[in-house]
């Protein structure tokens, strides 16, 4: 064993916890992980997922050979015939339908190296517009909302050490008790420095356990609730009328929308108590400073764009937004579900957050690329509706990091048309259900293997650093992309080395919203992560956004003028129970890789799903006994768990597991018409005992 460590970062979610790998000689995995007690995020600090990291590199536990389809199963391969027949099949499919009807899925968990290549591969070599992301189903609406009302979309513009330090917390949506552990003592220190948390939430979680109050909206609500405390807010004279008149726009119509929403009815619709609506306003607006924070709860929603701009307007009107320790910010999902949306594997964007639309961004991106910006498609499909196409406009599918199979809205569709697909290729670190169905599966290095940037979900661009060789027979993304590249005549353009792709990227980004162009591998490394933008090399990076300016062309805020509207499926007789989703602390995603650690499959072995007392009377439900879950798009059975934590009128499954237990078989692909986010948070369900 050698004592030295490699400093990097967590494989998992957008906290991007540092962490240090130290090489073993044990026989199980090549590294273990150790604390990094001096990264400013974690301060050394890990949960199970992050701890038990390592485990996935053990042999017999990840992919370490190409696989190719012959005579109907998954063979060993070499990386030549692979590649040759992935090549070959892109050339064959464009040449008789058209390039469009290649597509590209990327993933949120790729450096932005990769997903930076695997833009620019679909848009040089490919010239497909069909690619898109899985991030699309993380925080598109967040982001969305952002845009419009700030110009601009970074999941926090603070960094998470402000939270403590701010008077109150409006956290939407959120349960970072399980799913980014380390995250949590930033609100216990805030409680601890007399600030107050208000955890809103459909069940009473581990995080609503923290809450100094909790608010338990019907799933569909949230657009209600945060229009019912504005109405509150203008009614007991609150608002802050001078940040108002300074620094926003289109505060009368927002105003007249917010007024609609009395209280009373917003009870009716939501379920919250006038009192609590009270309660949570006070404590709002009697702080000095404030946050709101919202996460998947209000954003999965076919009306997440409108319901994270409410929750904006409330921060706005009480002045809490463009000074230090007070504002809106979005608690990002995925490891790196920032970086992945800003530099091109999005269905409408190029590097640096442009625009694919605008002339400009696609001359100075063309240049950079060294082709003409005709040559550059046009803006596609988003995730959800690329998936839907395949076997139709798209025949052949190249997966990269992502496992649709489990974690896509009407899941068991997305598989049928998976299988449809003429041809699909997928690199991934395991053989994932995904991976199960592909014609040509590529074994790809995973994060100890590989060195690579990631920005985490305070906009920090942080180095993940290899701390081990990879097994004989595994590449990296950048390699799988310079060898199709080069098979489609692209030979150059397409590097191998990290740091060649990242200062590419650089000048991609510069002059964009998203601007890197002033980060460097040692600058990161020297000052524990560089916040973007950093325009110029001298340029100290931007922890703190909006503190002068909000990023619109006139320097204002945008209110949003939004009004409730139902879920896309309401509950019925057929179909009385309202279906939520969400995470459990030992899982990540779709679970193609906790599920194959042994500690944490201890922790959490099988899918359940969770139902109040009262419901399991009425339907003579047990505790673990079998329950039948149907909805308008499929039927799951898993075992029941009972607890007065979830309203009675609601059901909660985690989605990390396929199979008879798969969560999204249910939800409900209805798009919000900005983001074109599926709604995967409520969706009409019936539940009955087996027969």
């Amino acid at each position: 064993m050698s004592d030295a460590a490699t400093d990097t970062h967590c494989p998992y979610c957008a906290l991007q916890c540092g962490m240090g790998l130290r090489r073993t000689d044990d026989g199980a995995a090549p590294v273990e992980v150790v604390e990094r007690p001096g990264f400013p995020v974690n301060l050394g600090a890990l949960c199970g997922k992050g701890a038990n990291a390592a485990a996935v590199l053990a042999p017999g536990t990840r992919l370490t050979t190409p696989l190719v389809r012959r005579d109907g199963e998954l063979r060993p391969a070499g990386w030549d015939e692979a590649l040759d027949r992935i090549a070959a099949a892109v050339t064959a499919t464009a040449g008789a339908h058209g390039r469009d009807a290649v597509g590209v899925f990327g993933g949120g968990g790729l450096t932005n190296e990769k997903a930076y290549l695997l833009g620019k591969f679909a848009r040089v070599v490919l010239r497909t517009s069909a690619i898109d992301y899985n991030g699309r189903f993380c925080m598109s609406s967040a982001a969305a909302a952002g845009v419009k009302a700030f110009g601009l979309d970074r999941g926090l513009p603070f960094p998470v050490e402000d939270i403590p330090r701010t008077g109150c917390v409006i956290l939407v949506g959120a349960n970072p008790a399980e799913t980014m552990p380390p995250f949590v003592r930033y609100l216990r220190e805030l409680r601890e420095n007399g600030g107050t948390l208000i955890v809103v939430d459909p069940r009473r979680t581990r995080t609503a356990e923290l809450a100094d109050l909790h608010l338990a909206p019907r799933p569909g609500g949230d657009l209600a609730l945060a229009l019912g405390l504005l109405h509150l807010v203008i009614a007991d004279g609150r608002t802050d009328e001078a940040f108002i008149a300074g620094r926003t726009t289109g505060w009368p119509q927002a105003r007249a929308a917010a007024m609609a929403h009395w209280p009373e009815h917003v009870e009716s619709v939501t379920g919250v108590p006038v009192p609590q609506l009270r309660e949570a306003v006070r404590l709002f607006c009697e702080a000095e400073r404030a946050m709101v924070l919202t996460a998947r709860g209000p954003e999965q929603h076919a009306k997440g764009v409108d319901t994270v701009g409410a929750w904006i307007d409330l921060c706005l009107a009480t002045g809490n937004a463009g000074r230090p320790y007070a504002g809106y910010g979005c608690l990002t999902g995925q490891g790196n579900g920032q970086g992945g949306r800003e530099h091109g594997q999005k269905a409408d964007q190029l590097p640096g957050y442009r625009k694919l639309d605008d002339p400009a961004a696609r001359a100075h991106v063309a240049a950079v690329w060294g082709v003409h910006p005709d040559t550059l498609p046009a803006p596609g499909r988003s995730a959800y509706e690329l998936l839907d196409s395949l076997g139709g406009e798209v025949r052949a599918l190249l997966v990269a990091g992502s496992n649709p199979v489990v974690s896509a809205p009407r899941s068991a569709h997305v598989t049928e048309r998976l299988r449809s697909l003429d041809f699909l290729a997928v690199s991934d670190v395991v053989l994932s259900e995904t991976a199960a169905l592909a014609d040509v599966v590529l074994p790809v290095t995973q994060w100890a293997e590989e060195t690579g940037t990631m920005t985490n979900l305070e906009g920090r661009v942080i180095l993940r650093r290899k701390a081990v060789d990879a097994p004989d027979g595994v590449r990296s993304d950048l390699d799988v992309l310079h060898g199709l590249a080069a098979r489609l005549g692209h030979g150059e353009g397409f590097p191998t080395e990290p740091e060649k792709v990242f200062d590419e990227l650089r000048r991609a980004s510069a002059g964009g919203v998203a601007d890197y162009s002033g980060i460097s591998y040692s600058r990161i490394a020297a000052e524990d992560g560089v916040f973007w933008p950093c325009p110029d090399p001298g340029h100290p990076g931007t922890p703190r956004l909006f503190l002068d300016r909000f990023a619109t062309p006139d320097g204002r805020a945008r209110f949003a003028a939004v009004q409730h509207r139902p879920a896309a499926e309401e509950p019925d007789a057929e179909y009385p129970v309202r279906l939520t989703t969400g995470r459990v602390l030992a899982h990540y995603q779709s679970g193609a890789q906790t599920r194959r650690v042994a500690a944490l499959t201890a922790a959490a072995p099988t899918p359940f799903v969770e139902l109040h007392p009262r419901l399991a009377d009425r339907l003579g439900i047990q505790e673990d006994e079998p329950v039948v879950v149907v909805s308008r798009r499929g039927r799951t059975v898993t075992p029941a768990r009972l607890t007065t934590a979830i309203r009675p009128d609601t059901v909660f499954m985690p989605f990390h597991w396929p199979g008879e237990g798969n969560a999204n078989v249910h939800t409900n692909p209805a798009l919000d018409p900005t983001s074109r986010m599926p709604e995967f948070k409520v969706c009409a369900v019936r539940l009955e005992k087996p027969e």
